[in-house]
């Protein structure tokens, strides 16, 4: 079936397309060239007028596994409330921040996003993570596996092992869990906590393996450059939401000296210690810093006001923040060698002077990076806020006159801690569709997504130009996966099933005899057990796998 979609002004920026008006052919669930006049096309949607986008993909929302079952399970009255709301054929009613894998899938591609990655993937939970994504409909998804924390790199790397063992533990753990990238929460930092530490700084060793975070961070970044996996580590740093921590994000960007890192939510890790209330904005030198270094990007983990949820591995400073916990009930725990969890209710108040520094510093980030293609739209679902408040925070970016309105309504001292005022840059169409599409796509290996050339998988957004960017973002015309159209003015028509994204990189198979005798002595479950079979995935239907170029073997 020859589709085709003509008369759209084409954002297509992998491409080198700003907006030209331009058609579009699909077959077979795929982009491809201009048949020519002699093919009739099956299918016309004219477009003239409209904008045309890949679908939206996001980089980091925490939408599967245990932590985000237990924030469901902490905020029932939310799905309460949600299931009285309910909305259209699909159950996606109700304003909530830890919405079920149904709702999560509808919700997104109601927004015009067609696959979201699960950044925080325990190995111990990977099964399970993997079977809840697989029931999210509509979306491809994925998950980082944390490593950072887990006895077995840990004794690996206090043994002296070098580069070729720890890339080959890596590469082992990143097959045997299917996952697409690795991610380091607080590094050394929740391993200390199991030893009732509170804190732990970049060159202090932790307690029994006596290794510093800095040592955890340069092994496992080395290890994924080695892999040639094709996303950088992706790193939750170091005493976060702690005023002062732009000292250890800065210290984390020079620990890596020149390997490439991607800095997660890093608006939780901008603050300086500045001025009366001892608490200030870092943004603009974490900006210069990612300005200056190209192997370094960052997503922004942008708050945005009203109740939310937090949900983090990080038990070391979900503990400090249980004390804030709105409504008051918390849980933390501790997951078996490999890491642990810390579940907060929280409300972003707009008239608090803390909550209201934390939402412009965001935005000062937003606006101070230069590259679009190296800073990355999230809000670190539900940590900053949900997902669904991402067509607001695409309005702050692009209207200036919105964003100082906005503002005024804050807290009264904000003016006086904040640059944001000053800053007049407003992100273009081209800019949002980088930052949405085509740079998380690259970023993360996706070669055949985030773009609309010949051979891309046929994800495409249809949005009606519209001044309120907010409307225009948060309700697409059109929403086609693999072609077929699965949202229509804002409501599903069609539920499809997504796939799940990994990555393979070659390791040596030796690394196995060493770490069975560990899961034998250590873990629950012998290592065969933890392996995930190709099969256990969707059924062995969609999964995907992306190419590793390996520079260290």
């Amino acid at each position: 079936m020859l589709t085709k979609l003509t008369g759209g002004r084409v954002y297509d920026p992998a491409n080198g397309r700003d907006g030209a008006v331009g058609d579009l052919f699909v077959r077979d669930g795929r982009i491809v060239a201009d048949p020519g006049p002699g093919a009739a096309p099956d299918e016309v949607h004219d477009l003239s007028g409209r904008v045309v986008m890949a679908g939206a993909i996001d980089i980091h929302s925490h939408i599967a596994g245990g932590k985000v079952n237990i924030a469901r399970l902490l905020m029932a009255e939310e799905h309460r409330a949600a299931a009285i709301a309910t909305e259209g054929p699909c159950g996606c009613g109700g304003a909530i921040a830890t919405p079920s894998t149904h709702v999560t899938g509808c919700r997104y591609a109601r927004m015009g996003y067609t696959a979201a990655f699960e950044p925080a993937m325990l190995p111990s939970n990977a099964r399970h993570a993997h079977l809840e994504m697989a029931d999210i409909p509509l979306i491809d998804t994925g998950g980082y596996l944390v490593l950072g924390n887990d006895d077995l790199l840990l004794e690996l790397l206090a043994s002296g092992a070098g580069e070729d063992a720890v890339a080959d533990y890596v590469g082992f753990m990143l097959n045997a869990t299917r996952s697409l990238a690795v991610k380091a929460v607080n590094p050394g930092g929740i391993n200390a906590f199991k030893y009732n530490r509170r804190r732990l700084d970049v060159d202090e060793a932790g307690p029994f393996h006596a290794i510093t975070p800095r040592r955890i961070l340069t092994a496992l970044a080395g290890a994924v450059q080695r892999l040639g996996i094709p996303h950088p580590l992706h790193l939750h740093g170091f005493n976060l939401g702690v005023p002062g921590n732009v000292e250890a994000t800065l210290d984390s960007i020079a620990a890596v000296e020149g390997l490439r890192l991607h800095l997660t939510h890093v608006q939780f890790h901008a603050y300086g210690a500045e001025g009366d209330r001892k608490f200030s904005s870092a943004a603009a030198r974490i900006a210069e810093e990612v300005n200056r270094r190209p192997n370094i990007s960052v997503d922004v983990g942008q708050i945005m006001f009203g109740q939310t949820v937090t949900a983090s591995a990080d038990t070391m400073a979900q503990m400090g923040n249980a004390g804030l916990a709105h409504p008051k009930k918390w849980v933390m725990m501790d997951i078996e060698c490999d890491a642990g969890c810390g579940v907060v209710p929280f409300r972003y108040r707009d008239k608090a002077f803390v909550n209201a520094l934390q939402w412009a510093i965001g935005l000062e980030l937003f606006l101070l990076i230069d590259d679009p293609w190296r800073v990355f739209l999230t809000t670190d679902h539900p940590n900053g806020g949900p997902f669904t408040s991402y067509p607001e925070l695409i309005r702050l970016l692009m209207d200036r006159d919105y964003r100082l309105a906005r503002m005024a309504g804050l807290h009264p001292d904000l003016p006086e801690h904040t640059i944001l005022g000053s800053l007049t840059r407003e992100y273009s169409l081209g800019e949002i569709a980088t930052m949405t599409r085509a740079a998380p796509a690259r970023i993360l290996g996706l070669t055949d997504r985030g773009h609309l050339g010949p051979g891309a998988v046929a994800d495409i957004t249809v949005y009606t130009d519209r001044a309120d960017r907010r409307a225009m973002f948060e309700t697409p015309d059109l929403v086609f996966k693999d072609g077929r159209v699965i949202v229509r003015d804002g409501v599903v028509v069609a539920l499809v099933p997504g796939r799940t994204h990994v990555v393979e990189p070659a390791y040596d198979p030796a690394i196995e005899a060493w770490m069975a005798r560990r899961f034998d002595e250590r873990m629950g479950q012998r290592l065969t057990h933890f392996r995930i079979a190709e099969d256990e995935i969707r059924g062995g239907n969609g999964l995907i796998r992306h190419a590793c170029q390996p520079s260290g073997f």
